[in-house]
């Protein structure tokens, strides 16, 4: 009991600092809470459109979350974007416990307690779980219906019987994950039984899962919303989720996001630190392991599906999350079995990797503000350096002979994960003021307007989180249509990039409109790393 309090402390110390105090991420974050907003200003929770443009990618479930939170905190429509991630923060939290429940189906107490402590201080669970969109949920998901597998699995290959709880938790789980986003938890279960099955040569087994019914109660908890969107949209929403966003990702890169087979392998080196040292160290024990029932689980589990989603043309880097509980599966499970150590070779680089993330974060804290024209969060940067050297002490454990001295890096590698997440989240990114544009801009026009709850048209930034944040009924237009919305009157600013603000200057001339320039202000647009010049124009008086 103790240690299970002590995962959801370590958890929440990793997964609350920043929640409040990070802006709107862009873009796909704000797209999400926009489209939420959205549902929560028109009583439409059916249909998903950012603005006036229908936002037919993902399904229902991850914005009737995060409208749930809405309505339960008393906030409205213009809560402030921490409400907005309350479901992605307890998605993650949940998947964590949830890793632990999965874990104690082949591992005892407290190297399941490890297991789950290591995913929780994964650097890409941490990411998700900050951000108000659907992967720290589906994540949730995966891991109800990844535990009831490896109950049910265990269960049948022992001969002992299942019963009904564990099969329909899994099904109810599948059932969430689809509403969430579609396919992705399906196809992780689906290619985990099936390799189970025939790496044993044993399909009987299956049959415990209660495929027939599961299906059909999958079907009845998906099919009502799934045919409320396809009668509103006239099949629109499967024309775009099916057969532009699913499908256009695998066939090639959307939205320059394409990226060559084994992408994901490296680029796991970081994003699942500070797992991967340990799995480097233990690969040798895990291969020699490889027919005990939690490693065979575990490679069961993330091998068939990393390759899918190595040979998808788009990558991104939250798309493996749900293998990272069966890598850190694994890896404890061979590091607490196996009495043998890793080769010289192995060794250091398990301590190059070790040390070399924190080092290149703490790097970053102190370097990047410099060059966006600013100074490093003084207490962000402590954190982060003193994780930085509690990460090299790790590396050093992790460098010698000793099996005693690889498991003495685990806490020294948790100190140095706690460290850097803290003063990332909670200091060094929310105070990295040149990138957070939409929060300023939006303060500088109320300040300027001369009248209440200005519309914002914005010309040369069109990123979501200005309309999130400006309200709806914000304008990311040209020039000409600046002017037209001028021109029309109303308490309006207009915000006009450097770049057109010849044009901009021009057209107020051509159509009579006179403009007084308020004030400025700009930064780096985080998407693409354009720096911004934001003239903030008014209606003059004639």
């Amino acid at each position: 009991m103790v240690g299970f309090v002590g995962l959801i402390l370590l958890t929440l110390a990793v997964f609350l600092p920043g929640q409040h105090s990070l802006p709107p991420l862009d873009r796909d974050e704000p797209r999400f809470t926009q489209a939420t907003k959205q549902m929560v200003e028109s009583g439409n929770y059916v249909d998903i459109r950012f603005q006036d443009v229908p936002r037919y990618k993902k399904p229902i479930g991850i914005y009737w979350l995060q409208a749930a939170a809405v309505k339960a905190t008393g906030f409205g429509a213009d809560a402030p974007i921490w409400v907005y991630r309350i479901p992605s923060l307890l998605g993650a939290l949940a998947g964590v416990l949830l890793v632990f429940w999965m874990a104690r189906a082949f591992l005892p107490a407290e190297p399941a307690l490890l297991t789950a402590g290591v995913a929780a201080l994964t650097i890409l669970l941490g990411v998700e779980a900050h951000l108000g969109k659907t992967d720290a949920v589906l994540f949730g998901t995966i891991m109800a219906a990844q535990g009831a597998l490896a109950y049910i699995w265990r269960a049948a290959r022992r001969g002992e019987p299942v019963g009904l709880a564990l099969p329909l938790i899994f099904w109810l789980a599948l059932a969430l994950g689809v509403l969430v986003k579609g396919p992705i938890g399906p196809m992780v279960a689906a290619l985990t039984a099936l390799s189970l099955a025939g790496s044993e040569r044993r399909f009987a087994w299956l049959k415990a899962l209660r495929p027939v019914s599961g299906l059909i109660l999958l079907v009845v908890v998906v099919a009502p919303w799934f045919v409320a969107i396809a009668l509103a949209s006239k099949g629109a929403f499967f024309t775009e989720a099916v057969g532009k966003d699913m499908l256009g990702k695998v066939g090639q890169g959307q939205e320059a996001h394409w990226a060559p087979p084994l992408t994901y392998l490296v680029v796991s080196l970081a994003t699942f630190w500070p797992l991967p040292p340990f799995t480097v160290a233990a690969a040798p024990a895990i291969w020699r392991l490889r027919r005990t029932e939690a490693i065979r689980f575990a490679l069961c589990w993330a091998v068939p599906s990393w390759i899918v989603f190595e040979a998808v043309s788009t990558k991104l880097p939250h798309y493996v999350l749900p293998l990272m509980p069966a890598v850190a599966l694994a890896t404890v499970a061979a590091l607490t079995t196996e009495r043998s150590g890793a080769s010289l070779a192995l060794r250091i680089a398990a301590a190059i990797l070790m040390a070399l993330v924190p080092v290149l974060l703490a790097v970053a804290t102190i370097v990047l503000p410099f060059s966006l024209g600013d100074y490093p969060n003084p207490l962000g940067a402590v954190l982060v350096v003193a994780g930085a050297v509690a990460g090299v002490f790790a590396a050093i454990r992790l460098g010698r002979r000793r099996l005693n001295d690889l498991r003495a890096a685990v806490p020294l590698a948790a100190l140095s994960a706690l460290f850097v997440l803290a003063g990332l989240w909670a200091f060094v990114l929310p105070n990295l003021r040149p990138v957070w544009i939409s929060p300023r801009l939006v303060e500088a026009a109320r300040s300027v307007a001369g009248c209440p709850d200005p519309t914002i048209a914005s010309v040369g930034f069109n990123e979501p989180s200005l309309v999130f944040l400006a309200g709806t009924g914000t304008r990311l237009v040209d020039p000409a249509a600046a002017v037209d919305i001028l021109k029309a009157g109303g308490c309006v600013v207009a915000a006009v990039d450097r770049r057109f603000e010849q044009v901009f200057k021009e057209e107020t001339a051509e159509e009579h409109v006179p403009v007084a320039l308020k004030g400025r202000e700009g930064g780096i647009n985080i998407n693409g790393g354009r720096k911004l010049d934001l003239g903030l124009y008014v209606r003059a008086a004639q």
